[in-house]
């Protein structure tokens, strides 16, 4: 669709190329803007003004989601290192979003939270950046950001006094409880006063007074996800191919507004910690799936909504000089403004009948007689029946007659010269298709402005041509696009009369929106609402496809059959469901089993349900409760990273450094394998030690290995639980080979396959020689191993009385048996040890 320039869109494709350029530079050189207010005032543009910037109706999803934030970091100095302060803009959403926190020298917040925003630029000041002189966060930040610009400005445009007047100035009423918040913040006020002069300058526009939401983001009231536990689960993006669905957040987004969307992801990368709120929105999600009409009604009213985050931004700013651009944008917005006003009546009305609290607020919230001044206001001076409409020419035509006749009788000359232009080009159209007698039409593009479209086989035209006076012709198959002298001179009349009337409709708009900037606040409360509306409905679309199921919250993990959210879509049947079970009392799993049996796949489950539990989905399972989790940590995967010179080892260390470091006792853990990138002894060393220090918390924490050796810490730690994925060994037809079945079941207990890798091994494609060699070293080292091992009766009566001590502790722990059975089995046990237990005076041959 045609919004606004089109020229805006081609300058908007210059800026992405230009911002990726610092990716190909790579991080020595990372791309380094200054601006006039920088210290030295080379200017290197890369920015468009993005007020050409129009709504775009919700279909157009690939365009909100190119990057379009704006972001200031400021650290504070010497004892106040690590004292960070951010404020960011969305140049489509006119929401600044201030946050201030301490963080440890790992910049972990700060990295978490830029990759949430995704920005498309990141401001820091002069003195942070300087050659020879950066600090680490800057380093930290250009080695995680390598394609996003950064752009250097003064260190005294950072100034926190500024900030606060900025923030007085601009922050809606509405809002300004957000001043107590952030008084005495002074390095997200000074980030804020850089940021807002910044993107003044590069909009070339100003935000109208007491117009922009401004509120204080601590970093406690959601949970935390590291960026690359994020990567690891696949939240947003998959790994194997960005732009592939297989995602967590492809799996929920059913939205059908930008907004909606945009909220989906936020929540999914950060979900909520407060479990009333989460209950209040599957309470929603709940009377959604139980009311049809309700669900249906809604979801129709929703998706008429455009982008209104985007709208209102462009509303709020007034820009700092006129053009015929700026002019066509204020118009586009304002019927845009018109047509989102109209929906609120329709909206009220699908939310009319609901029961739910949050419901019934949002109800309560559209009933502000602002809504309706407004667009009672705008009704006096545009016509009733202006609309969005798709199409460049209905939409050109929808912004002529905007305004209603005999407001301004210009206006009313200049729009009856337009319709006689168009008239008179129609009418030599159609004489020029009489005089040579060929099937001519009119059509009209935003690029040629009119021009002559005709469909003719190239056999029915004179000579195979078209008459001479036709310029400037293209072939599409059998439909030609043509033109010629006198059309283009028409169609510049057409254009000279256009300007004249957008120029007079636009002092009319704007006369109109100095006088609706007052009550513009109750946007922001609408579109809030439909996002949300739109998330919640989104839940429950995906509800209907699946069986899922409402999670509780309580102080246990508890998963009857969960299956994978994403393994489901991608396998277009349900996969094997599995239990889960955890409490403070038994709160570390120890996974094993064979290569491919499931580890991977149940562990990223794990954390993919607590998470659609956390932002109010409900969850693929038969029955669930969950812990709520402050901060959800993953060390899964096996590679290493060139560009930050770590080998498989170091990286496996640095996730699991971060874990350690950050670690409480509300966090869920996952860890899929540790210690492979060194030998099998210090592998276990570290995973023991680990352990170790985990099991101090009360973080449920579930890790995955393939050292069998770890999975006798059960003996010293009551908390600790030993699972495994089961497989079943089947004969071939011909019976003279094995082969491994999965089962996909987890059960209690740790694996009893033996060599496993070397039966994976059997079924690629290895040559038979290297495996029968692989399996005779692998025999002849286990005889070695196993030599060693009963070296002494001494330790061999310890390791009897280990197993025995092992079982009564897992029998007093576990048992359901009858007394009888009890006795029975305690015999049994005593048996097994006397024959474990080497007898006196047979040291010799032992």
């Amino acid at each position: 669709s045609y919004f606004g320039d089109k020229s805006s869109c081609v300058e908007n494709a210059n800026t992405l190329n230009l911002t990726s350029c610092s990716s190909v530079r790579g991080l020595n050189s990372t791309c380094i803007r200054k601006t006039p207010l920088s210290s030295s005032r080379s200017v290197c543009r890369s920015h468009t003004p993005l007020m050409g910037y129009s709504v775009t109706s919700s279909s157009a999803v690939s365009a909100h989601s190119a990057a379009s934030v704006i972001v200031a970091v400021v650290e504070g100095r010497g004892l106040a290192r690590g004292e960070v302060g951010m404020a960011s803009i969305d140049l489509k959403n006119p929401e600044m979003i201030l946050s201030q926190f301490a963080d440890n020298t790992t910049y972990a917040k700060v990295i978490t939270k830029l990759k949430i925003l995704t920005p498309l630029e990141i401001i820091m000041s002069n003195t942070a950046c300087d050659a020879g002189n950066t600090t680490k966060l800057f380093s930290l930040i250009a080695e995680h950001f390598k394609n996003v610009t950064f752009t250097t400005v003064q260190r005294k445009y950072f100034n926190e006094t500024k900030g606060l007047e900025y923030i007085e100035q601009l922050c809606a009423s509405e809002f300004s409880t957000v001043f107590m918040e952030v008084q005495s913040k002074y390095y997200c006020l000074a980030a804020a006063s850089a940021l807002l002069k910044y993107v003044e300058f590069i909009q070339n526009s100003v935000y109208a007074p007491k117009s922009l939401k401004v509120r204080f983001q601590g970093s406690e009231k959601t949970a935390m996800i590291d960026s690359s536990s994020a990567q690891n689960l696949e939240l947003v993006i998959n790994n194997r191919d960005s732009r592939n669905g297989h995602t967590l957040f492809g799996i929920l987004n059913y939205t059908k507004t930008p907004g909606g969307s945009r909220r989906l992801r936020s929540n999914i990368l950060e979900p909520l910690v407060d479990a009333e709120t989460i209950n209040m929105r599957l309470d929603c999600v709940q009377e959604f799936l139980q009311d049809e009409e309700l669900f249906f009604g809604l979801q129709a009213v929703i998706s008429k909504f455009l982008d209104t985050e985007q709208l209102l931004s462009v509303l709020v700013q007034i820009p700092k000089q006129d053009t015929v651009k700026t002019a066509e944008s204020k118009i586009t917005n304002l019927i845009y403004l018109k047509h989102t006003l109209e929906l609120v009546e329709p909206l009220k009305a699908a939310l009319r009948s609901c029961n739910t609290q949050l419901l019934k607020a949002y109800y309560n919230s559209l009933e502000d007689t602002r809504f309706g001044i407004i667009l009672e206001k705008i009704t006096t001076v545009i016509n009733d029946d202006t609309r969005y409409t798709k199409g460049c020419l209905n939409m050109r035509t929808q912004k002529c007659y905007a305004v209603k006749p005999n407001i301004n009788e210009f206006l009313d000359i200049a729009r009856r010269t337009y319709t006689e232009i168009v008239d008179d080009i129609a009418g030599m159209i159609t004489q020029l298709a009489e005089k040579y007698n060929l099937p001519m039409k009119t059509s009209f593009s935003s690029a040629r402005g009119f021009f002559i479209q005709m469909n003719a086989d190239c056999s029915t035209l004179p000579n195979g041509q078209l008459p001479s006076e036709f310029t400037k012709v293209t072939k599409m198959k059998n439909t030609y696009s043509f033109t010629s002298a006198d059309l283009i001179k028409m169609n510049e009349r057409c254009q000279e009369s256009l300007r004249e009337i957008y120029h007079m409709t636009y002092l009319i708009v704007c006369k109109l929106l100095n006088e609706i900037y007052e009550h513009i606040h109750c946007l922001y409360k609408l579109s809030d609402i439909v996002s949300m509306l739109d998330m919640l409905l989104s839940f429950a679309h995906a509800c209907t496809l699946s069986d899922y199921v409402r999670p509780e919250f309580t102080d246990t993990l508890a998963i009857k059959q969960g299956w994978h959210p994403i393994l489901e879509k991608i396998a277009m049947e349900k996969p094997v469901a599995n239990n889960t079970y955890l409490t403070e009392g038994n709160n570390f799993f120890i996974i094993t089993g064979p290569n491919m049996s499931g580890k991977s796949t149940y562990l990223k489950q794990i954390a993919l349900c607590q998470i659609m539990a956390q932002i109010g989905s409900y969850v693929p399972a038969e029955y669930c409760s969950f812990r709520i989790a402050e901060q959800i940590f993953t060390r899964i995967g096996m590679d290493d990273d060139i560009e930050t010179n770590a080998s498989t080892f170091m990286k496996e260390m640095k996730e699991i450094t971060y874990i350690i470091q950050n670690a409480n006792d509300k966090s869920l853990i996952i860890i899929d394998e540790l210690g492979r990138g060194t030998s099998a002894e210090e592998g276990i060393g570290i995973c023991y030690a680990t352990c170790e220090y985990l099991l101090n918390l009360k973080a449920f924490t579930l890790f995955a290995t393939h050292f069998l050796e770890l999975c006798h810490i059960d003996a010293l730690y009551p908390n600790v639980e030993n699972y495994h994925f089961e497989v079943q060994h089947v004969r071939s037809s011909a019976g003279n080979k094995e082969k491994i079945a999965y089962t996909y079941t987890l059960s209690k207990g740790y694996t009893e396959e033996k060599n496993y890798g070397l039966k994976a091994a059997e079924v690629s494609s290895l040559p038979s020689s290297v495996i029968l060699d692989a399996k005779e070293i692998t025999n002849h080292i286990a005889k070695q191993i196993l030599h060693r091992q009963k070296s002494t009766p001494e330790m061999m009566k310890q390791r009897a009385v280990y197993h025995l001590a092992m079982r009564l502790v897992q029998t007093a722990r576990n048992s359901r048996l009858d007394p009888d059975s009890l006795r029975i089995y305690l015999k049994g046990l005593k048996k097994k040890y006397e024959a474990s237990c080497p007898a006196p005076g047979k040291n010799d041959e032992q």
